[in-house]
């Protein structure tokens, strides 16, 4: 049976509409050197088509596929989450969610999705949750700094100003959501893809949750903790977020921490933090510090070093929201116009 938008998901023996090859988890360029392909099914909750899969990419929640039609050769992204306890499976479902409820040009859309089973840890049954997305050819922000880091090929000013303030306008559509503000809570430059145009589009709504968190004690504070820990990743996660304090209000601004990191990235292919967690030492110690290098041989000029550190205030009563981010951002493009 055919989902929405005529695409194929679910259970039917007869459909062969799609063919799945590798995909890495940037949602990119289709590998190369696929020899072969073979059946294999993919669930969904209204059934199970026939899918033809090469070797398989995993991270620790999930399983990405680039999937063809048959008939259009239309190129999409599954995701596919398996899920052992009934928690994973709502969070996997709260995903499905966070996709129709957000609808901007510079966050992916969600084509069509799907559950099958009903998990049970208890009595050892999983279920499997998939999410059928674009698939944009240029890949990822962070493939395409990795092409132009090997030659020191750095984005022009105005290009990383205006890319990154479609960043900052898709992230306002997650900070302004109702009923309620949500926070991405895992903005980095390999969860940003690039569309025609040079469009950021955000993905990965899979860390997402409620902006505005309320902690009234240690235990509260610990659960956070240890969600961080495992959903936003490390050279991009706000300070308050490594040492979650007993009695505090986490809000969006973890976003904006995030955003700030991301810019820096832009402009000199990494996170500030990256250095330090490929070095193996504390990134922890080195974000709570706030200390924020810029090479020597920066080509950009002090109106850009400021924004980023603008937004890379340790304390996050002092951190931005994102209008001022949005406000300051196009205060530096006006200037850059005026010098060009």
């Amino acid at each position: 049976m055919c989902g929405k938008n005529g695409l194929c998901l679910f259970k039917n023996e007869n459909c062969r509409r799609w063919k799945d090859v590798h995909c890495p988890r940037t949602f990119g360029r289709r590998p190369r050197g696929v020899a072969a392909w073979f059946e294999a099914p993919c669930h969904g909750l209204r059934g199970l088509s026939r899918m033809f899969k090469s070797s398989l990419r995993h991270s620790g929640f999930s399983s990405i596929y680039l999937v063809q039609d048959s008939k259009s050769h239309r190129l999409c992204v599954l995701k596919k989450i398996v899920c052992h306890a009934k928690e994973d499976q709502m969070k996997a479902l709260q995903e499905v969610a966070y996709y129709g409820l957000i609808k901007h040009p510079n966050v992916i859309e969600c084509l069509d999705s799907g559950v099958s089973g009903e998990a049970d840890a208890f009595s050892n049954y999983t279920s499997e949750v998939c999410i059928l997305l674009p698939y944009y050819k240029r890949g990822t922000l962070a493939d395409e700094l990795l092409r132009r880091s090997r030659n020191c090929d750095h984005l022009p000013a105005m290009d990383v100003l205006t890319m990154f303030l479609q960043i900052c306008e898709g992230v306002k559509a997650f900070h302004e959501a109702l009923p309620e503000p949500l926070a991405h809570r895992d903005l980095k430059t390999a969860n940003i893809l690039i569309g025609e145009g040079n469009r950021p589009i955000i993905m990965d709504l899979g860390s997402m949750s409620t902006a505005r968190i309320k902690i009234c004690g240690s235990s509260e504070a610990q659960k956070l903790q240890d969600t961080a820990g495992e959903m936003c990743s490390m050279p991009y996660r706000a300070p308050e977020l490594f040492n979650v304090e007993s009695y505090c209000m986490v809000d969006e601004r973890t976003d904006i921490w995030s955003l700030g990191c991301v810019l820096y990235a832009m402009c000199f292919f990494k996170s500030p933090f990256d250095v330090v967690y490929e070095r193996g030492d504390s990134v922890a110690l080195a974000v709570i510090s706030g200390t924020v290098s810029f090479p020597d041989s920066s080509p950009y000029d002090q109106d850009l070093h400021d924004l980023i550190l603008y937004m890379l205030k340790v304390n996050p009563m002092e951190r931005p929201y994102i209008y001022s981010v949005i406000e300051k951002t196009h205060d530096v493009i006006s200037k850059l116009q005026c010098v060009a």
